[in-house]
């Protein structure tokens, strides 16, 4: 996996992750031999960028180059408070343009689920497909009952973001601790392949609570975009039992984008919806292939 710095237009850099392209820049469209596909990697809340460990095997399988970057204020990425969901198309952008890929896939998980609709939304002519993995709705959606079904420790925290960056601020400094209530398949996940997970939520907490800060106002605030503006096909994975971003989420999402499917695992929460990331890989590869 090779790292990057990449300057950006207002003086900072962005972090990247690159699994290599074997020669090759872009993976969409053309003959011969397949090439790899690129899947620009979205984390989610507080995490570093670097892909998904656990989806390498499956990545290898389906010829998948993995792609990535801190967001604003995780790892190696300057911070800059204030930014929107819609931000992640620029630095899609960037990165895309630095690493010389036209075309290319998104996949985020959680709150990497709103930038990767992001990118669709706002890339049309560069998005092909996009998953999201145990994502929210906009904050606000109409007919969504937006805190239904969620964390008590999660309403707790969101709900100070929806009273602004002062109110978040103080909850953070309070030491409130959060329970994401993972069920038994959230907790098998992350006991076995899924313990990936640790050493990314702690190198995105390593710098405090401030780019958490900055998500959660981004989840709560406009994000940029209206997700009825994505044209690219998505595909929802989701937990029935998730408490962090209830599954009426998914649901929501796949009423108002144009071309959504669903898959939503009975028994699975948060993490464990991750487990259907192999077959998620698989399907972007045959929507590149259509």
């Amino acid at each position: 996996m090779r790292e990057t710095d990449l300057p950006l237009p207002d003086g900072g850099v962005l972090h990247i992750y690159d699994s290599g392209d074997d020669g090759h820049a872009d993976a969409a469209g053309g003959s011969g031999p397949r090439l790899p596909l690129p899947v620009l990697w979205h984390h989610g809340t507080p995490n570093t960028g670097t892909p998904p460990r656990p989806l390498f095997p499956d990545a290898a399988r389906f010829g998948i180059r993995w792609v990535s970057y801190d967001r604003p204020g995780y790892g190696g990425s300057t911070p800059r408070p204030g930014r929107d969901v819609s931000s992640a198309a620029g630095y899609a952008t960037v990165l895309a343009d630095a690493l010389g890929i036209e075309r290319f896939a998104v996949m985020g998980h959680s709150g990497g689920g709103p930038h990767a609709l992001a990118c669709a939304a706002l890339l049309p002519d560069r998005v092909i497909a996009a998953v999201v993995a145990s994502g929210l709705a906009p904050y606000g959606a109409p007919g969504l009952d937006w805190f239904d079904g969620m964390a008590a420790s999660g309403v707790r925290a969101l709900s100070a973001a929806v009273q602004g960056r002062a109110a978040a601020e103080r909850l953070h400094a309070s030491g409130a601790s959060y329970d994401p209530e993972f069920v038994p398949a959230d907790l098998q996940a992350l006991a076995g392949p899924w313990s990936w997970f640790d050493g990314v939520v702690r190198a995105g907490s390593a710098a405090g609570p401030g780019p958490h800060i900055d998500d959660d106002l981004a989840y709560v605030g406009p994000w940029g975009f209206d997700p009825a503006e994505v044209r690219a096909p998505v595909l929802l994975l989701h937990g029935a039992l998730d408490r962090v971003a209830p599954v009426a989420h998914a649901r929501w999402l796949a009423g108002r984008l144009p071309s959504a499917a669903l898959r939503v695992g009975p028994e699975d929460g948060h993490i464990s919806a991750l487990n259907g990331g192999g077959e998620a890989l698989a399907w972007i590869r045959d929507r590149a292939a259509d």
